[in-house]
């Protein structure tokens, strides 16, 4: 019984081990899987393949390189054909992914990979809300389809909006795109006036879980939830998720009014989801009328906890909200989260997942709703993720032993080895005579969930020499790169099924939802670039802020781009309205900012404490850009240069300006790169020379490169800065 004797496709990824080309008429190719299972696979005269691309990228076909293209140790994804044959299924390739251009690329690790996703993601956003191009918050709506149209209901959902201005939020912070800012901070403040309560009386605010818009634009608030779930109860995890776009804003701006409201939502959280008692922890619900966790009309909810109203605080707000204020209170609060989850998750004495929902006393609540006895992968991944960057706050044997625990067993019950990526919820235990944990509804894959897998994958690779880290991270981010991107319509797919194909039914159809915002796959656009090129690919990344006068306490600016490991970056170079500012502690990562009436815009670039070299295109104007170099320029430096050297010439330019006032030493490929560079601009373009240090211009005078280019002092054309080093 059961013996499958029919035709059937699917997908395989996995890494090539060697091609043989007299199999077949073009030839085939081994592929082992992450597990380490062998496939044949056989190519046809029809086959073709493409190489991965970003949004916003047009197809890059590569099929008349496939047959080259296959070296092992190549990482690919062949969607294809089983034919049952004698003795074993026969599978022929009809598509294949390859995730980068040789074995050794992945092209989601290059710099500005996730940059460019991030940008493509706030314009669909911004096109499928503000269709008219006004940013308004009247017209967001919490249902938007497929293609960015939005659905009938004219509902906006508090903790939907608040994830999409974080989306905003963190756009801004990765590109300096002023119009992200603009939808970040007029986002919050729409939550500020229509969504937030403020009860003065006891010191505490508390949102609203939607309003519905009237034809005549009048509004009907919603107080408690309407989410099945949670019907007629506060939930936490919607008080959670309602600071998470403010307080990314306030990272941004330090305007003192969203501290306020955050504060006040806080201490809501400890007066009401609080267990003051011994036990700890919080609630997961309240009632809507007494705020009392223990009110019998919260059925199925009444006296629990979970992992959203425990674990989420960390990521949706209370890192961000450490990171903009370095408040002891704060490193305080993620301490006492985390050794909670340590204590209380871990249930490995009965399945190899953690444990999510809880009585009050912290027995485990294996019959509540949909969850019964199930594990959400994501929720695990998640766990190890954040438990790694709470190490770095405050480091703990026992958060690094969890973290990597949940790592080592998750791609054996949660991760499919065949094709690549994570599934959604399985059962916790496994039947008599049962191999796999079995999918609950569907085996099918959430975007979420994957970036869980990945960024878990990627922190934990950053902090250790483990190379299997970097193994599954990559592969994580493949998956999600290579089935998740909608090149047609733009965005993020909700579901895809368990062969990368998208699920397009129902509410997984769309783009926007009471599940979906712009908060997960902005958050994993920023931090895999964060991740990436501060701890694996040792990249510079620039971050931008716009700080109210007077908005940050004592005027300092916190720029760590998250909670990185101890000494692992500093920061390289800041730029205040685009001039170059020297007020600031590198190894603090803090900006010491001038005294203003206006706005500041401020860049800032970090620097991995490895990186030897750097460049920064600082400006493109009519037909000058300009470039500083940084450190030591010798070959590993020449492909950054290069790119920002791209970035720079766009369009047609006249003149390039090379600012070396940075720039320590000058090796002989470093000289060569800048003789081909030169070539390559051609004879119409001028390269010009600035402040180079007495070293590097003795360098350049010896060779006869100075000839073909114009040395000049700095001060024949830099803008005397804001103000004089104090580092």
């Amino acid at each position: 019984m059961n013996q499958i004797e029919f035709t059937f496709s699917d997908m395989l990824a996995g890494y090539v081990t060697e091609f043989n080309p007299q199999k077949g008429s073009v030839g085939s190719f081994s592929l082992k899987t992450s597990d380490g299972r062998l496939f044949e696979v056989t190519l046809t005269a029809n086959t073709y393949a493409e190489l991965m691309r970003n949004l916003g990228e047009p197809y890059h076909d590569c099929t008349s390189q496939m047959v080259s293209f296959l070296v092992p140790n190549r990482y690919v994804f062949v969607y294809g054909i089983f034919y049952p044959e004698t003795q074993q299924n026969k599978f022929e390739a009809k598509h294949i992914v390859f995730a980068g251009r040789t074995e050794n690329e992945y092209l989601f690790e290059k710099p500005d990979w996730w940059t460019k996703q991030i940008r493509s993601l706030a314009n669909f956003y911004l096109n499928a809300q503000f269709e008219d191009g006004e940013i308004d918050f009247r017209k967001y709506r919490t249902g938007i389809g497929l293609v960015g149209a939005k659905e009938g209901s004219n509902r906006q959902e508090t903790d939907t909006i608040s994830r999409l201005v974080y989306g905003f939020a963190t756009a801004y912070m990765l590109t300096g795109e002023d119009r992200y800012l603009e939808a970040a901070e007029k986002g919050t403040e729409y939550l500020r006036e229509h969504m937030r309560f403020l009860d003065n009386s006891e010191g505490i605010a508390y949102w609203y879980h939607a309003i519905d818009v009237k034809p005549d634009g009048s509004e009907q608030k919603i107080f408690s939830s309407e989410f099945g779930d949670d019907y007629n109860a506060i939930p936490a995890y919607e008080q959670i998720y309602a600071l998470a776009g403010p307080t990314q804003t306030y990272r941004v701006t330090g305007d003192p009014r969203i501290m306020k409201d955050v504060e006040l939502t806080v201490n809501l959280f400890n007066r009401y989801f609080l267990d003051k008692s011994d036990k700890g922890g919080f609630f997961s619900h309240i009632d809507p009328i007494s705020f009392s966790p223990y009110s019998e009309t919260l059925g199925h909810n009444r006296a629990k906890k979970n992992w959203n109203s425990v674990g989420d605080h960390a990521p949706a707000y209370l890192i961000n909200l450490w990171l903009a204020t370095g408040k002891e209170e704060y490193a305080n609060f993620l301490e006492s989260t985390f050794d909670t989850i340590e204590q209380r998750f871990p249930d490995y004495e009965n399945s190899p997942f953690v444990q999510e929902r809880f009585y009050e006393d912290w027995s485990h609540d294996t019959t509540w709703g949909w969850q019964q006895n199930r594990a959400v992968v994501g929720h695990n991944l998640k766990i190890a993720w954040n438990l790694m960057r709470m190490n770095n706050l405050k480091p703990k044997d026992k958060y690094v032993a969890l973290a990597e625990k949940i790592a080592g067993i998750m791609p054996q019950v949660g991760s499919d080895l065949q094709r690549g990526g994570w599934y959604d919820v399985v059962e916790r235990t496994l039947g008599s005579d049962e191999k796999f944990h079995r999918c609950v509804w569907h085996d099918r894959k959430a975007w979420w969930q994957q970036e869980q897998a990945i960024l878990a994958y990627l922190i934990l690779a950053g902090s250790s020499d483990k190379p299997d880290f970097l193994k599954l991270a990559r592969e994580s981010s493949a998956f999600y790169n290579a089935w998740f991107l909608d090149y047609e319509a733009g965005g993020i797919y909700f579901n895809v099924l368990a062969n990368g194909l998208p699920y397009l039914l129902g509410t997984e159809r769309g783009k926007g939802s009471h599940s979906m915002s712009g908060y997960h796959s902005f958050e994993l656009a920023y931090l895999s670039t964060v991740y990436t090129n501060l701890l694996l690919t040792q990249q510079p990344m620039d971050l931008y802020f716009k700080p109210k006068p007077g908005g940050f306490e004592n005027n300092i600016l916190r720029v760590q781009p998250d909670i990185l490991p101890p000494d692992s970056v500093h920061i390289g170079q800041v730029w205040i309205n685009g001039q170059p500012y020297y007020d600031f502690d590198p190894n603090q990562l803090t900006v010491k900012l001038p005294l203003s009436q206006e706005n500041l815009k401020v860049r800032v670039r970090i620097v991995p404490i490895k990186l030897f070299f750097d460049a920064t295109c600082l400006e493109v104007t009519s037909d000058t850009a300009k470039i500083s170099l940084k450190g030591l320029l010798d070959a590993s430096g020449i492909e950054i240069l290069e790119e920002e050297l791209q970035k720079a010439t766009t369009e047609p330019i006249k003149r390039v300006v090379l600012l070396l006032e940075d720039l320590e030493c000058i090796t002989s490929a470093g000289l060569r790169s800048l003789v081909f560079i030169k070539q390559k601009l051609g004879s119409d373009v001028e390269m010009q020379i600035v402040g180079a240090q007495e070293n590097v211009k003795n360098f350049l005078m010896m060779s006869s490169f100075y000839q073909e280019v114009t040395l000049l002092d700095e001060e024949a054309i830099a803008p005397p800065p804001l103000a004089m080093a104090t580092v």
